[in-house]
C-alpha cells in the first residue's frame, strides 16, 4: 500500500524542484502528445524552447518578442500573486485586462488627434482605473455579502468580453474604417502610442512598468506591513484576526491591486502590440497569468522567470505551428501541461510517500 503521509513542515528541497520537474514533465508528456500528432517529438520541443533563441533564423526577430509576451504576463501575475498570497482568489484578470484596454484606449481617443506627451500618461492611467474598478466588483461583493470572488470575476470576464464586442463595433469604432469594427491604430497617433523604450529590444513601457512591479511586490511583501498582513491572511487567518488585521481591507487592497496591473497590461497592449480595439483584442493573456503566478511560487523574482518562460512557449509555440504544422489547441494544451504538472508535483511539498507500514520516500 501507498500512502501519503503530511510532513511536519513544508518540504525546501521540493518547494525549490517542483517547478523544474514541471518543466522536464511537461517536456516528456508534450513530446508524446506530439509523437501522436505524427510530429518529431524532439524537433517540436527544440522548436519550442530553443530556436526563438538561438537559431540564427529566428532569434533576432524571436528575442525582442520574448519582452513583448512577457511584459503583460509578468504585470498580471504579479497583481494575482498578492492576492493568491492571502488566500483571495481573483480568477477574472481576464475581465479586468479588457477594461483597462477599453478604458485607456476610450481616453486616448477622446484626445484624438492631439499631439501631446500628457496623452500616453492619462491613457495609462485611465487603464489602470478601469481594471481596478472592475475588480472593485467581486471585492465589495466579498466583503458586504460574502459572495465567492472566484465565481464573480470569472462571471465578469464574459460581461467584460460582451463590452468589447459592443465597443469595438460601436462607440470605439474607427470613423474612417469604412464599416469594419474596431478602433483607429494607435501605431498611428504618436501620442497615444506604446512605443520602445530601446528600439530593436522589445522594451516597450508595458514591460518597463512589469519591472517596477516585481520590484514593487517584492519589497511590499518583505520590508512592509501591509505585506506582512497579507501574508498572514493567507497563512494563519485566525492569527491574522488576532492581530487586528482587517480583512475587508485586505480583500479591497488585493482584488484592487490585481485589477489595476490587469488593466495597465490591456492599455500598455491596446497602445502598442496589439495597436488597436477589436472584437478579439483579448488573447488569454489574463489566464496564462494564473500558470505564470504559481509556476513563479508566488514569488516576485520567480513570477519573473516563470513569464519569459512562458513567453517562450507563447513564441516557440508559433513558430512550431509555422514550421511543423502543430495545431494551435495543442500549443495551448503544453502550456496548459505546465500548471497541471506544476500541481501535481507540488503535494510532495508537504506531504511524503509512505510504502507499506515503515518504508518512507
Amino acid at each position: 500500500m501507498i500512502h501519503l503521509v503530511k510532513r511536519p513542515q513544508p518540504s525546501r528541497v521540493w518547494t525549490a524542484v517542483t517547478p523544474l520537474l514541471a518543466v522536464v514533465l511537461t517536456m516528456i508528456v508534450g513530446g508524446i502528445m506530439f509523437a501522436a500528432l505524427g510530429k518529431p517529438p524532439l524537433e517540436a520541443i527544440r522548436t519550442i524552447f530553443w530556436d526563438p533563441l538561438f537559431h540564427p533564423q529566428f532569434a533576432a526577430y524571436s528575442r525582442p518578442q520574448l519582452l513583448v509576451k512577457a511584459g503583460p504576463l509578468i504585470l498580471i501575475a504579479i497583481g494575482l500573486s498578492i492576492g493568491f498570497r492571502a488566500g483571495i482568489w481573483n480568477i477574472g484578470a481576464e475581465g479586468q485586462y479588457i477594461m483597462g484596454a477599453i478604458t485607456g484606449a476610450a481616453v486616448g481617443l477622446a484626445f484624438y488627434p492631439l499631439d501631446s506627451f500628457i496623452v500616453f500618461p492619462l491613457m495609462v492611467i485611465a487603464g489602470a482605473l478601469g481594471g481596478w474598478a472592475w475588480g472593485m466588483i467581486p471585492a465589495l461583493l466579498k466583503v458586504k455579502f460574502g459572495t465567492n470572488e472566484i465565481l464573480v470575476s470569472l462571471m465578469l470576464v464574459y460581461v467584460a468580453e460582451a463590452w468589447l464586442a459592443s465597443v469595438s463595433s460601436g462607440l470605439l469604432k474607427n470613423p474612417e474604417g469604412r464599416g469594419f469594427p474596431g478602433s483607429r491604430n494607435f501605431q498611428q497617433y504618436d501620442a497615444g502610442a506604446n512605443t520602445e523604450v530601446i528600439a530593436g529590444t522589445g522594451m516597450h513601457w508595458g514591460v518597463v512598468a512589469a519591472f517596477v512591479a516585481v520590484i514593487f511586490a517584492y519589497v511590499l511583501l518583505t520590508r512592509h506591513i501591509r505585506g506582512f498582513h497579507i501574508r498572514l491572511t493567507g497563512e494563519a487567518p485566525r492569527a491574522a484576526r488576532f492581530a487586528g488585521v482587517n480583512p475587508g481591507r485586505v480583500v479591497i487592497f488585493c482584488l484592487g491591486l490585481s485589477g489595476a496591473l490587469a488593466g495597465m497590461a490591456g492599455l500598455f497592449e491596446v497602445s502598442g502590440p496589439a495597436g488597436q480595439i477589436t472584437i478579439d483584442f483579448n488573447s488569454g493573456y489574463g489566464f496564462t497569468a494564473i500558470i505564470v503566478a504559481f509556476l513563479g511560487r508566488l514569488h516576485p523574482v520567480g513570477i519573473l522567470l516563470a513569464g519569459l518562460l512562458m513567453a517562450l512557449t507563447y513564441i516557440g509555440g508559433e513558430l512550431a505551428q509555422l514550421m511543423l504544422g502543430l495545431p494551435g489547441a495543442s500549443i495551448q494544451l503544453f502550456q496548459g501541461m505546465l500548471l497541471f504538472f506544476l500541481l501535481a508535483t507540488d503535494v510532495f511539498t508537504n506531504y511524503r510517500l509512505q510504502f507499506g507500514q515503515g518504508e518512507t520516500a
